[in-house]
């Protein structure tokens, strides 16, 4: 395949054939570079552990579900290196394009997948989604994106980032393929009698935007009553949870949320990958390496500190989250930054995309994202939330919202 887009990895032709028959017959796909495909080295976005790891000897057992559907694999995509960013700029390989946005980042660390996908060279995309690396391209790209309920889709032959938080992700440019995808990973169908049927707003979500932002989303939020009745106005994290002394002014409302998130998460991703950077010493970007040296420096109070916050928070949603309601949020606080954004500016925004993105992580809710509003002429999303284990719910209401109940039409060469 040509790529126009800078959002396949370099070495080789990996396509896969799916099977004769199948609900996925007809579509073509492709993975991260996270994802085990038989017969090549899983990269991660970095030269140094491509370089250290032999040929996978099976397929992720979700990409051989997906083939054995009848879908076809036509490629590897590029991650942010060890899928720690929400960026999209691979110090190594470089930015995938962003075809809803020219310009701008695609966002991350699913970068390559969602750059694909948008540009229409295949129909969907497996990424991933730890801190919002399906939820921030897929606002920034125009896409519809699932991150499903935590394990609820098995993760095998998957390279692991932090096991609490990591997730599987898909991205398609209709929610019914999306769904579709759904159906397949969870081998089930939505239960009709479960369907949303209540609308929860999250306020401190929307305190994030800007008002023109708030003004973009707000006729979707108004559809969404028409649809579900109106809605009961919430706030996420009303005490100001936070990670005692993590900075040094106290981190208000959803940033209080992103600080337990990031202490949560680092010190897994330090647990997990720590011992190997400490001995082989890769060379990454600048930003990576940064953060991979904050993550080493978190303390066991930090930890058992967030812990007990991240508890009282996912206690206070589940009790939010009954069945058959779902709360909408910004997929994101604003549109793509500009592809020449200053380090520091991209540092400074990545905890504002942490707020939007943390709930869904500290709990392992589901969230998808849909491509409904845009502002200067670049893709905005908006998020809805549900209980653990509502996903194919959520899927379904969402291809419905959007207009999607009559079958798509397969837009892929293959």
């Amino acid at each position: 395949m040509f790529d126009s887009l800078g959002a396949f990895v370099p070495g080789g032709n990996m396509t896969f054939e799916g099977a004769d028959k199948g609900p996925l017959k007809g579509f073509g796909f492709a993975v991260k570079d996270i994802y085990d495909l038989k017969g090549y080295v899983t990269g991660y976005g970095n030269p140094d552990w491509q370089s250290r790891r032999r040929p996978s000897k099976e397929h992720a057992v979700v990409v051989q579900k997906l083939l054995d559907a009848g879908a076809m694999v036509i490629g590897k995509t590029i991650t942010d290196e060890f899928a720690s960013s929400l960026d999209g700029q691979n110090f190594h390989y470089g930015t995938p394009a962003n075809p809803e946005a020219p310009g701008r980042i695609p966002g991350g660390s699913s970068s390559g997948s969602a750059s694909a996908v948008a540009g229409g060279l295949l129909d969907f995309a497996l990424g991933s989604d730890t801190g919002g690396s399906i939820r921030i391209p897929g606002s920034y790209c125009g896409l519809f994106g699932l991150r499903p309920t935590h394990d609820r889709i098995t993760k095998e032959g998957v390279l692991p980032l932090a096991d609490s938080f990591d997730t599987v992700g898909w991205f398609a440019r209709d929610a019914w393929l999306l769904n579709l995808v759904g159906e397949v990973l969870m081998e089930a169908k939505a239960n009709t009698d479960a369907m949303p049927e209540k609308l929860l707003i999250a306020v401190d979500g929307f305190d994030a935007l800007d008002e023109r932002g708030r003004q973009a989303l707000r006729p979707h939020l108004e559809r969404l009553e028409q649809r579900l009745g109106k809605a009961e106005y919430v706030t996420l994290n009303p005490d100001n949870l936070e990670v005692t002394g993590l900075t040094e002014n106290p981190q208000q409302g959803l940033l209080g949320l992103a600080g337990l998130f990031q202490v949560l998460q680092g010190r897994e991703v330090w647990d997990t990958h720590g011992a190997w950077i400490d001995r082989v010493k890769p060379k990454m970007g600048p930003d990576i390496q940064q953060r991979m040296d904050w993550r080493k420096t978190i303390s066991d109070e930090q930890v058992a500190d967030a812990a007990e916050k991240r508890e009282l928070f996912n206690k206070r949603l589940a009790a939010l989250l009954s069945p058959k309601t779902v709360l909408c949020l910004p997929s994101a606080p604003g549109i793509a930054p500009r592809i020449n954004e200053e380090a520091e500016a991209l540092t400074a925004h990545r905890s504002h995309l942490l707020s939007l993105t943390s709930p869904a992580g500290l709990s392992g809710c589901p969230q998808i994202t849909m491509p409904l509003a845009t502002l200067d002429g670049c893709p905005l999303g908006l998020s809805l939330m549900s209980a653990r284990g509502s996903d194919l719910e959520l899927l379904s209401f969402a291809e419905k919202f959007c207009g999607g109940e009559e079958e798509a039409q397969s837009l892929s060469p293959f």
